[in-house]
């Protein structure tokens, strides 16, 4: 009977689990409007999307080179916190703590016992062997990153204006372990922040900085070199689709983006047929509440949000009807 270790692959940190606000806003009417940077293990992140009442953007296997996914997850290794003995039912109240029996795996006809990290970090490395022989082989990314899914992170942009029931189902002791923490860091970080109010016609523009702005300045004088305020608004409105996109200030090369790089994206989605209209869910301004009609002015542009009209409702064939 062997117990060493196999040999590990990961350094630094494992799991992470994270919220961040990227913008937060909110109408005279008192409705919230929050966009967070999530991340955590993919493992997880079908959960994440039974929530309708989220707008949402993330990171892609099929864009991600697999020798940076790689790099990524050797880095930081998505694994369970929790370790869930087998029991009946969906939760696993006790957590498990037997060793592994890695023998059979590893080509061994006697035992080689190893810790559960110690265990996954062993089907990591496999997976990544794998993967990389498929990659030499020239298989597309979107083929092979499939290979590395249950041990990497996912990078999620998540924008709305209702969180009581998402709060309410994942903050519950019978939450799935690992949503249930990520449920805690996005309350915390909405705990912790300031939401800056908005008027009818000032947009909240994730990812769009004070320093962009600074990039349009205004136009002083009739016929001067300035921009007007829809001019400038209509630029650092696509800028902040195309950011919302990639989920970054950065290009996929990692570097910060241009803004005519962010502009082209842009209309690289926006022209294409269908619309790649997604990324602009999370761009909104305040809707007028009519006290005599008690009713907004235009709900029809408000999609999964609430009292905000959404970029993405603005624009022509955003979705293909049927």
């Amino acid at each position: 009977m062997a117990s060493r270790p196999p040999p590990s692959a990961a350094e630094g940190s494992m799991t992470t689990i994270s919220a961040k606000i990227i913008a937060d806003s909110v109408s005279q009417a008192g409705i919230r409007l929050t966009s967070l940077q999530l991340r955590y293990p993919r493992f997880i992140h079908a959960e994440l999307m039974t929530h309708r009442a989220f707008s949402r953007n993330a990171s892609s296997s099929r864009a991600i080179p697999v020798s940076r996914l790689i790099d990524d997850m050797r880095r930081d290794p998505a694994m369970p916190i929790h370790w869930g003995k087998n029991q009946k039912g969906m939760q696993a109240d006790e957590e498990c703590n037997e060793r592994v029996n890695l023998g059979p795996s590893m080509g061994l006809a006697h035992e080689f016992l190893a810790s559960s990290s110690e265990a996954w970090i062993h089907a990591m490395n496999q997976a990544i062997a794998v993967a990389e022989a498929f990659d030499a082989a020239g298989f597309h990314k979107q083929v092979v990153n499939r290979l590395l899914e249950p041990f990497s992170h996912i990078n999620v942009l998540v924008t709305a204006t209702d969180f009581a029931n998402f709060f309410a189902l994942r903050l519950h002791k019978d939450a799935e372990p690992h949503i249930r923490i990520l449920a805690g860091e996005m309350k915390a970080a909405m705990d912790t922040s300031i939401p800056t109010e908005l008027h009818p016609g000032e947009w909240h523009l994730p990812y769009v900085t004070k320093e962009d702005w600074a990039q349009f300045p205004p136009d002083l004088i009739e016929g001067g070199d300035g921009y007007s305020y829809d001019e400038a608004l209509e630029n650092l409105m696509k800028v902040s689709v195309a950011r919302c996109a990639r989920l970054s200030y950065l290009t996929y090369e990692g570097k910060r983006s241009w803004l005519s790089d962010d502009i082209a994206l842009y209309e690289k989605l926006v022209v294409a047929e269908p619309m790649h209209a997604s990324p602009a869910e999370h761009q909104a301004t305040p809707d007028t509440y009519s006290q005599e009609y008690q009713d907004w002015d235009t709900p029809s542009q408000h999609g999964n949000l609430r009292g905000w009209r959404q970029h993405r409702k603005m624009l022509a064939n955003e979705a293909v009807p049927g």
